[in-house]
C-alpha cells in the first residue's frame, strides 16, 4: 500500500492553497512571495522588476472580510441544550464546551478557526479521538476513572487529508491524513523532518512515520495500529466541514485581489517615477553635456530645453479601476455595506437604510451559522453515541448578530408570553433563549444549570 498516494482532487488544489493562504495572511508572508504575484511587464529589465518587487505593498481586503465574518458569527456563543438525566454525560459535555481539544480551546474558539480555514481553503477537517491507555478497561466505571472515555476534537487543515474514499452516501469509507514538522534530538542547528500518516477506516487506524535529514529519507514505517473510538459505530472518525462552493469567499475573490495588487502597485510605481522628471533637449546639434544638479546646460540660440511629465489622464482611469476592484471584492463576499470609499453607495444612508442593506450579509451569516450548528450537532451526538450516553443534544444560536438591541428582543419575548399560549414548552424555550443571549459569556455549565432550573420551575 502506498500510504503517500494523493487523491486527484487533492492534487488539483494543493498548488492553489499556498496562494490563498498568502492572500489571507498578507503582511510579510505575502511580500516575501511578491515575485510570485507581481506580473512583470513585457521586456522589462530584471533590475527594474526586482526594484518593483522590493517596493511592493499589499492591501489585504479579503483577509479582513474573512476575519470579520468569523468574529461576527461568534459574537455570541452557540447554545448547547441537553435532554435526559445522565448527569455524568452533562458534566462531560459541559467540560468539553470549555476545552474541546485538550489545548484549552472552547467550542466557539475551535469552530471560529474552522470557519476561517473553510473560507480560506474551502474545507477543514475535524477528527473525533479518545485517549489511549496501556490496557483495555474492564468496565465503564474503570474507563471513566482512567479518563479513556473523555473524547475530544482534533483539527486538520485542508492540506492534511491527502487521500480518501467515499460511499454512495458521501461518507468516508477510509481517509489518510498527513502531517509534517521539524524536530531536533538535541539543542543545535541540526534538524530533521518528521512526517506522519494516519489512515482511518470504519474500524481501525494505522500510524506511519518517516524521518528525513536533507535529501535522505527512510521509508514510512508502521508504528501503531488498533481500533479507533468510533469502531463500535462503524464510522470513520474524520468529518469534513465546508460552507459549499458558493460560500468559499477566498475562491470567489482571489483573482480580484491579485488584480487589485498588480494595478495598485503599477499605479504607485508610475507615480513614483513621475516625481523624477526627465529632461528633454530640442536641438539639431550633437549633445554631449553632463546633466545633474551641480551642472548647467549650454544651448544654442534656436535650441530649447524642457521636462517631460505624464498628463495624468491614465492615472485617473487607473485610480477608478482600482477602487472598482476593491468594491467588487466586497460585493462578491456579500459585504458591500463595508466597502466604503467613493464608489460605495452607503455613505449617506440613514440608520434604517444601512440596516436593510445589511440584510444580505446577515443572511449569509445565518447560512454560516447553520453549517456550524449542523456540524457541531453531528460531532457531539457522535461523541454521545460512542460513549453510550443517554442524553439528547441540540445546538441553537448563531443567528443574531447585534442588528438590534437586546431590549427589543426582550420586549418581543414579553409580548409573546403575554399572549397566554397554553404551552409550557413554548414558555420554557422563550425564557431559555432570552437568558442564554443575555448570559452569552457565561460558562456552559452555568447555562446548563439555568436551563435545568427553568424546566424544573415550569
Amino acid at each position: 500500500m502506498d500510504i503517500n498516494r494523493e487523491h486527484p482532487e487533492y492534487t488539483a488544489w494543493k498548488t492553489v492553497w499556498p496562494r490563498y493562504r498568502d492572500l489571507y495572511v498578507g503582511g510579510e508572508q505575502f511580500i516575501g512571495h511578491a515575485d510570485l504575484y507581481l506580473i512583470p511587464r513585457q521586456r522589462e529589465l530584471a533590475e527594474v522588476y526586482q526594484e518593483r518587487v522590493s517596493r511592493a505593498f499589499y492591501e489585504n481586503y479579503i483577509g479582513s472580510i474573512i476575519d470579520w465574518y468569523a468574529a461576527t458569527l461568534f459574537r455570541r456563543e452557540p447554545m448547547l441544550t441537553f435532554e435526559g438525566k445522565d448527569d455524568g454525560a452533562r458534566r462531560y459535555f459541559n467540560e468539553l464546551a470549555g476545552d474541546c481539544d485538550r489545548r484549552g480551546s472552547t467550542l466557539s474558539d475551535f469552530f471560529r478557526r474552522q470557519v476561517i480555514e473553510t473560507l480560506v481553503a474551502g474545507r477543514s477537517y475535524v477528527a473525533v479521538d479518545f485517549p489511549r491507555g496501556a490496557k483495555a478497561p474492564g468496565s465503564r466505571a474503570e474507563e471513566e476513572a482512567l479518563g479513556l472515555s473523555r473524547g475530544y476534537l482534533c483539527e486538520y487543515p485542508a492540506e492534511s487529508v491527502i487521500n480518501w474514499q467515499r460511499d454512495e452516501k458521501g461518507e468516508f469509507e477510509w481517509v489518510v491524513l498527513r502531517g509534517e514538522r521539524l524536530v531536533s534530538d538535541e539543542p543545535g542547528p541540526a534538524m530533521k523532518r518528521l512526517r506522519q500518516w494516519i489512515r482511518y477506516d470504519r474500524r481501525s487506524y494505522q500510524i506511519y512515520r518517516q524521518e528525513a535529514r536533507g535529501e535522505r529519507a527512510a521509508a514510512p514505517e508502521l508504528v501503531d495500529e488498533g481500533l479507533h473510538g468510533l469502531a463500535r459505530l462503524g464510522r470513520v472518525p474524520v468529518f469534513e466541514f465546508s460552507m459549499g462552493e458558493g460560500m468559499w469567499l477566498m475562491n470567489k475573490s482571489a483573482s480580484l485581489q491579485l488584480e487589485h495588487f498588480n494595478k495598485s502597485n503599477a499605479l504607485a510605481w508610475a507615480l513614483t517615477m513621475g516625481l523624477f522628471s526627465m529632461p528633454v533637449i530640442y536641438s539639431d546639434a550633437e549633445f554631449k553635456q553632463l546633466m545633474g544638479d551641480s551642472y548647467y546646460v549650454k544651448l544654442g540660440k534656436d535650441d530649447r530645453f524642457g521636462w517631460t511629465e505624464p498628463e495624468g489622464h491614465v492615472f485617473e482611469i487607473a485610480l477608478k479601476n482600482i477602487d472598482r476592484l476593491k468594491d467588487e471584492i466586497y460585493r462578491v463576499c456579500y459585504a458591500m455595506n463595508q466597502a466604503g470609499g467613493t464608489l460605495s453607495k452607503n455613505s449617506a444612508m440613514t440608520g434604517w437604510s444601512k440596516q436593510r442593506d445589511y440584510l444580505v450579509t446577515q443572511e449569509v451569516l445565518r447560512g454560516f451559522g447553520d453549517k456550524v450548528k449542523d456540524t457541531l450537532k453531528t460531532l457531539l451526538r457522535t461523541l454521545a453515541a460512542a460513549r453510550q450516553d443517554e442524553i439528547g443534544i441540540d445546538v441553537a444560536g448563531l443567528d443574531e448578530f447585534d442588528i438590534g438591541e437586546f431590549t427589543g428582543e426582550l420586549d418581543d419575548a414579553e409580548r409573546l408570553l403575554k399572549l397566554g399560549i397554553p404551552s409550557k414548552t413554548l414558555r420554557s424555550q422563550v425564557q431559555k433563549k432570552v437568558a442564554m443571549k443575555y448570559l452569552c459569556d457565561a460558562s456552559q455549565e452555568t447555562k446548563d444549570r439555568i436551563a435545568q432550573e427553568i424546566d424544573a420551575g415550569l
